[in-house]
């Protein structure tokens, strides 16, 4: 986020939580079966477990998951729980306190760290730990991560910083994770591992860790051929591509029409990109469309 904050869309310019159940019942239909949430910051969204109780009831949808900062779960974990919600991913570019504050400007490591606890202790499954690496900021922490699984049932997730909004401006950042890949290599023994996921992480087991690695590679080894995913916005768009300006208008005349949205979701589809490299050209930044 930047420090300055965003523009503010009132209540009446984002989609409520029923329009949401509408859309999502309509993604169902044409054999869609899993659902994130995601932000912005998604627990912010005041009774959000409102909205994973309305998802939980829609026939046909085998998965909803949330991605995080983590830094409200531990106090809403039991909530979210019992709302239907089964898997989580927790953003965390750092086990360094101060760095943690540094980079996020805000002193929530703490916070984060018990969201963690929470989440292995109420068994959601998998558990899985976003980091984004950056050059100089984070790449000597890339050990301290792999220990991590080796302690805990977490599934850490290494992912390749993307040129989205702030990003774009500090791309000297920018680390393939084809290096990290091999400096991790140089210390422990990587096998190929699968877990209950369809995304875009390549996964790895360490012997005798208790949980597993994973790389995305948006970057240097782009997985479009491979992408299912669509993403609603929060103001009622359908991006086929994360790095494209390309969207949907999703409602039609400030209102859902289910047979116009089962039309923009089968338009959305056709108009994914085989590859996004010439598509990197969004105004978007990722606190607006998640991660």
């Amino acid at each position: 986020m930047p420090e300055e904050g965003v523009d503010y869309k009132s209540h009446y310019d984002i989609l409520c939580y029923e329009e949401i159940r509408d859309i999502v019942e309509v993604a169902v239909s044409l054999g869609i079966n899993k659902v994130r949430l995601t932000g912005g910051e998604p627990l912010v969204r005041l009774h959000i477990e409102d909205l994973i109780e309305l998802l939980s009831g829609i026939e046909g949808l085998e998965d909803i998951g949330l991605t995080t900062n983590g830094t409200q779960f531990a106090e809403k974990t039991k909530l979210l729980k019992s709302a239907g919600l089964e898997r989580v991913n927790i953003s965390l570019d750092t086990l360094d306190r101060k760095k943690y504050e540094q980079i996020t400007r805000r002193d929530k490591f703490d916070d984060v760290m018990r969201g963690i606890e929470a989440a292995l202790a109420n068994d959601f499954n998998p558990v899985k730990i976003n980091t984004v690496i950056m050059k100089g900021i984070n790449e000597n922490e890339i050990y301290d991560f792999v220990d991590l699984i080796k302690e805990y049932p977490l599934h850490v997730r290494f992912i390749e910083l993307m040129p989205l909004g702030e990003a774009d401006e500090n791309n000297n950042l920018y680390i393939s994770l084809t290096e990290v890949k091999e400096k991790i290599k140089n210390r422990e023994r990587l096998i190929p591992a699968t877990i209950q996921s369809n995304g875009p992480a390549v996964y790895y087991k360490i012997p005798s860790a208790k949980g597993t690695i994973g790389f995305i590679t948006p970057i240097s080894d782009t997985f479009c051929s491979d992408c299912n995913k669509l993403r609603l916005t929060s103001d009622g768009k359908l991006k086929p591509c994360l790095f494209s300006d390309e969207e949907i208008n999703i409602k039609t005349a400030g209102k859902i029409d289910k047979r116009t949205v089962r039309e923009k979701f089968i338009q959305a589809v056709k108009i994914k990109p085989f590859n996004h490299k010439d598509k990197a050209e969004t105004k978007r930044s990722m606190h607006q469309i998640g991660g």
